[in-house]
């Protein structure tokens, strides 16, 4: 006979980190902890890694051992999670708990910001998705990854830094503190740049966003003009999102919390502020276990 559930687990996984955080039945925080990246893009085994390296954290901060994972349903809200074959590759791998159940990380983010509610958000982190429960439907609008898609992310700001810096170097567009920063954190080596570039992850591009923003302030050419057209990316999503008839949107994440002042004043005021965060709608999922993306395979 099955254990039965004594704890809900929700995590919220995406390029840069893995967030867990452990609930006991009447909704009471017991532990909560922070790991690696959890994108299973990168790789399903990476990713699971990731997710069992944070629960195992948290329940240690909860005083729970491993014999109490098969009394936990866990709620995953992952990046990358919109990939069919990625999600089936992930699904089927082993672990401890007694149930799991899996969406993207925007679908648990949104079903946090509205407290399950039907509603809106935009993520904008180190990638960045629209998502839109209504009318019982699930509308995604980009999401596809970097760095095809993922406009109005921290990835793609970082990207394009690179890219105006090698600019700056051919003396084509005018070589800016923020330049000279980058240069300065590649010992000034064009090649070292180059090279990096063949394995850099969105997280790695990612990690530039801090400063673009602080030189913005500094009033850096280079930077305010990466924040324009940061901005003007996620107005473009934030606009098909009210298109597909949004009315009030939640704009999360790294980037999205730091880019308001950015955008026009009537975007701005489509704005709301999130009731709850993606761990949150990850522990929703996990208290009904019926929010999977695709359907388990029998």
């Amino acid at each position: 006979m099955a254990n039965p559930i004594k704890y809900y687990v929700g995590v919220d996984g995406g390029g840069t980190s893995c967030r867990a955080r452990i609930c006991n039945l009447q909704g009471n925080i017991l532990g909560e902890a922070k790991t690696g990246s959890a994108n299973i893009l990168l790789g399903g085994q990476i990713a699971m890694a990731s997710v069992q390296d944070a629960i195992a954290t948290a329940a240690a901060q909860a005083q729970l051992t491993e014999g109490d994972y098969s009394q936990m349903s866990v709620g995953l809200a992952l990046a990358g999670a919109e990939q069919k074959q990625a999600w089936y590759d992930f699904m089927v791998l082993p672990h401890p708990y007694a149930a799991i159940t899996m969406n993207t990380d925007a679908y648990g983010a949104c079903l946090g910001a509205w407290r399950g509610k039907e509603g809106a958000i935009l993520i904008a982190g180190t990638g960045s998705c629209g998502i839109l429960l209504k009318d019982n439907r699930q509308h995604v609008i980009g999401g596809r990854e970097f760095p095809i898609s993922d406009q109005g992310s921290g990835a793609i700001m970082g990207l394009r830094l690179i890219q105006q810096v090698l600019l700056s170097v051919d003396e084509i567009v005018p070589h800016t503190p923020l330049a000279q920063r980058v240069m300065a954190h590649f010992n000034h080596d064009v090649d070292a740049i180059v090279t990096w570039s063949k394995t850099a992850r969105p997280c790695d591009y990612g990690q530039f966003s801090p400063a673009i923003f602080a030189h913005a302030a500094q009033e850096d050419s280079l930077a305010v003009e990466l924040l324009k057209q940061t901005a003007a990316d996620i107005e473009m999503w934030l606009s098909a999102l009210i298109r597909r008839g949004a009315e009030q949107i939640c704009l999360m994440g790294s980037i999205g919390e730091r880019i308001r002042p950015w955008l026009t004043p009537p975007l701005q005021a489509k704005l709301a502020e999130p009731q709850g965060d993606a761990m949150d709608g990850a522990i929703a999922m996990a208290q009904t276990g019926n929010h999977n993306l695709f359907p388990p395979e029998v």
